[in-house]
C-alpha cells in the first residue's frame, strides 16, 4: 500500500498558518507529500523546500487572483496537488490542520483494511476545532463534526471547494464519496491564531468567496453555549506553534446577544444530549455498512 498526502499553501507565515506543521504530520503518516506553494509574498516557498525529506515533492503554483466564485480557487489548487499524488490513497490536510501523532498507526491500519473494499471510496475523520484559544473548542452544529480527509486514488474525482469531493460516475453525474470511519479525530487550529493574523487572512481571502473583507476585533463575540473545554493532549509537532502563534487568551464579550442562528443550535445541542451525539452538520460522504 502507498499513501500520498496532498496540500496547498500561500501566504502561510503571514496569515499565521501552522503548514509546516501540518507538513510535517502528514509525512509522519504518508510515502510522498504533495504541497502546492502558491506565490507567496512572504517565507512560505523557503521554509517548504527548507524541510530535509526525501518523500516531499513541492509544486510551484501561481493563483487566479479574478476567481471570487465560492472558493473555486482553492479547488483548482487542492486538484493540482491531487493530481499528483501516485499513491492507492490520497489523504488531504488543509494547512491549519494536524494529525496527532499518536494517532499514525490507526490511520495506516485504517487504509490497509479498507484498500481491498472498493466500496469504500474515502476515509471520514472527526474533527477536533479549537476556538479563541487551544483550550477551547467549538462544539456547535455551525462546526462540522466530520469530514472525508483521504480519498481512494483510482476513482474520478474533483473538489468543487476545499472541503470535500465529488466522486463522477459519469461525465454527467456525480455524488459525494462511499465511506468508512477511520475513528480519531483531525486537530484544526484555524481558529486560534492571533487576532493580527486573523485580521490578515481576511483581507486576503475573503476575495476568493465574492465578500467584501470585516475587521476581525477577536474571538470573545460568541455564543458559549457552543463552546467547550478541551481535556485531550495536542500533538506535539504543534507544541511550538501554539506557543508563539496561538492567542492565549480570550475575553468573552458578555454584552453579545445570541443570533437566531445561535438559539437553533442550543435547542439542537440540547436534542443531541437528550437522544445521544447527533450530528446535524451537512455531510458530504455516505457511510457504507460494514
Amino acid at each position: 500500500m502507498k499513501v500520498s498526502g496532498f496540500t496547498f499553501v500561500r501566504n502561510g507565515t503571514i496569515l499565521g498558518y501552522p503548514y509546516i506543521e501540518s507538513i510535517l504530520s502528514l509525512l509522519s503518516v504518508c510515502d510522498e507529500v504533495i504541497v502546492a506553494v502558491g506565490n507567496s509574498d512572504d517565507d512560505t516557498l523557503a521554509r517548504v523546500l527548507s524541510i530535509n525529506d526525501s518523500k516531499l515533492r513541492v509544486l510551484e503554483t501561481t493563483w487566479n487572483d479574478s476567481m471570487s466564485d465560492r472558493g473555486y480557487t482553492y479547488a483548482q489548487q487542492k486538484m493540482l496537488a491531487q493530481f499528483n499524488c501516485t499513491g492507492d490513497w490520497a489523504f488531504y490536510l488543509e494547512c491549519d490542520e494536524i494529525i496527532h501523532e499518536d494517532d499514525v498507526p490507526l490511520i495506516r491500519a485504517q487504509m490497509a483494511k479498507y484498500l481491498p473494499n472498493k466500496d469504500v471510496e474515502a476515509l471520514v475523520f472527526d474533527y477536533y476545532h479549537f476556538y479563541g484559544t487551544p483550550e477551547n473548542l467549538a462544539i456547535s452544529p455551525r462546526w462540522y463534526k466530520r469530514a472525508p480527509r483521504i480519498i481512494r486514488n483510482t476513482i474520478r474525482s474533483w473538489a468543487p471547494d476545499g472541503l470535500f469531493w465529488i466522486v463522477m460516475d459519469s461525465n454527467k453525474h456525480g455524488r459525494y464519496p462511499n465511506a468508512a470511519l477511520v475513528n480519531c479525530p483531525i486537530y484544526h487550529y484555524g481558529h486560534v491564531r492571533l487576532i493580527s493574523a486573523m485580521n490578515e487572512k481576511n483581507k486576503r481571502v475573503e476575495r476568493y468567496w465574492g465578500k467584501t473583507p470585516k475587521e476581525f476585533y477577536g474571538y470573545g463575540n460568541v455564543d458559549v453555549n457552543g463552546l467547550a473545554a478541551f481535556q485531550g493532549s495536542h500533538p506535539k509537532i504543534v507544541t511550538n506553534w501554539l506557543e508563539s502563534s496561538a492567542e492565549k487568551h480570550m475575553v468573552i464579550n458578555k454584552n453579545y446577544i445570541p443570533s437566531g442562528r445561535d438559539k437553533r443550535h442550543r435547542i439542537m445541542m440540547m436534542i443531541s444530549r437528550i437522544l445521544g451525539n447527533l450530528d446535524w452538520t451537512k455531510k458530504h460522504y455516505k457511510l457504507v455498512r460494514e
